[in-house]
């Protein structure tokens, strides 16, 4: 039998079974039994760990964006659940933070995925939210991942990061933006049923 969702997210909130995290234990997520899209990313990073609240950093803004939401119903409506590969920021790695920590999703993935029934949609963003959410595109490029997704079929997008570091991959690639982000603008209004911006 699944575990209820409120318990898993108390459960995970006190969560401490990775060991030597270098700000300790601080798990971050957003999740309510009437979330309808998913968003899955790596780890909480530095920023998001003092300020215990997923993407609100500039990565965020941009995700927002992308998404067609504010600030306020970003936070705010239940029907957005963010979920991380990693709860904890796992430090820093060659070139950004590290890798999520592989205990985290080993304990919470799967019985947290089984207690979501109602998600429609889910966001995915990085390597290893996509080997874990789209093991057949593991190994890709992010481009050719990103293509792969790119009309939503099976009720998944893959997403470029967000970050400020990938606005070369932006430049580079505009028909994300101007093909793939409508798409995702318009199936978001659905969910949330409101009108997606122009």
């Amino acid at each position: 039998m699944s575990q209820s969702l409120q318990t898993l997210v108390s459960d995970m909130a006190a969560c401490t079974i990775c060991k030597g995290l270098p700000l300790g234990p601080r798990p971050i997520f957003q999740l309510d039994a009437e979330a309808r899209l998913l968003i899955v990313g790596q780890a909480p990073g530095r920023i998001t760990h003092h300020k215990a609240r997923p993407f609100d950093d500039p990565s965020g803004e941009r995700l927002r964006n992308w998404l067609g939401v504010d600030r306020t119903t970003f936070f705010g409506d239940p029907r957005i659940g963010i979920f991380p590969m990693g709860l904890c920021f796992p430090g820093s790695g060659k070139g950004g933070d590290a890798p999520p920590r592989p205990e985290c999703a080993a304990t919470w993935r799967a019985p947290v995925i089984a207690a979501l029934p109602q998600v429609e949609l889910t966001l995915v963003l990085g390597r290893y939210a996509i080997e874990w959410h789209r093991p057949d595109l593991k190994g890709k490029p992010v481009t050719q991942a990103v293509a792969a997704c790119a009309r939503g079929e099976d009720g998944v997008f893959v997403l470029p990061h967000p970050s400020p570091r990938n606005n070369r991959w932006l430049r580079q690639n505009d028909w994300f933006e101007a093909e793939v982000v409508p798409r995702i603008r318009a199936r978001v209004a659905e969910l949330l049923d409101h009108t997606p911006p122009v």
